[in-house]
């Protein structure tokens, strides 16, 4: 099937779709939920086409970094690749303020599902941006929207590449306030595609700043967290590797 036909696929079907994702919500909003049960909603929400809600990560993995943001009580929160939204989830029930969420997709579609994942007790709201986050104009709305606010977390899970994580990290690194966290997805070395190279990077961070992993399982292929403590300095610089 090409993308062409997918996506007219898609819309076709985005009433009902869309009619399931908020019926789920509505579920998921029905009572107030532990930190377990939104990772457990996070990884099994499901849903169709633009409004499927789903995750690829390590439930042990995402939860143990979810308390360390809890930890942190969280006023604004920042993503970059936001792709099914699970982990979006995961941030809207954490943020006090604000979760501010970029992806490379157009996620208008997604936007009356997406801007609705808060508890109905929060205060927080959901804030899309939709564009490349290696552009320099994308920066400046991320800046926009925090209107001086400084982020408590920072989630890069977008652009894989060593070029493309390296970027993302130097981009919006400043954006966080000392004793922030910035996390990255996929830190394992080993990986089961040669473009996901976050563990380039994480080795270069391990030799200029205090981390932590978060590994389920050392001989695991793939997935892995990695948690930077901002220091009162802010987040240190990086090599390109040559």
């Amino acid at each position: 099937m090409s993308r062409f036909t997918k996506n007219l696929s898609r819309r076709m079907r985005l009433p009902l779709h869309r009619w399931y994702g908020l019926r789920r919500l509505r579920q998921y909003h029905s009572r107030p939920r532990s930190l377990e049960e939104v990772v457990d909603w996070a990884m099994n929400f499901g849903g169709g086409g633009y409004m499927r809600v789903e995750m690829l990560q390590m439930p042990y993995e995402i939860t143990q970094l979810a308390r360390a943001v809890e930890a942190l009580k969280p006023k604004v929160i920042l993503e970059i690749g936001t792709a099914r939204g699970g982990t979006l989830l995961i941030w809207a029930s954490l943020a006090s303020d604000e979760v501010i969420t970029c992806d490379l997709s157009d996620m208008s579609w997604q936007a009356p599902l997406f801007t609705r994942f808060p508890p109905l007790s929060s205060d927080c709201k959901v804030t899309l941006l939709s564009g490349n986050s290696h552009a320099p104009e994308f920066k400046v709305q991320v800046a926009a929207a925090l209107n001086g606010r400084k982020v408590d977390f920072l989630f890069i899970d977008g652009d894989h590449t060593e070029s493309g994580v390296t970027a993302d990290y130097m981009d919006y690194k400043d954006f966080v306030r000392p004793g922030g966290i910035i996390a990255f997805h996929d830190v394992v070395e080993k990986q089961p595609r040669p473009t996901n190279q976050v563990s380039r990077l994480w080795k270069r961070l391990k030799e200029v700043a205090e981390v932590e992993e978060i590994v389920e399982d050392p001989a695991q292929s793939g997935y892995g967290i990695g948690i930077l403590r901002v220091p009162e300095g802010g987040a240190p610089l990086v090599r390109h590797e040559s």
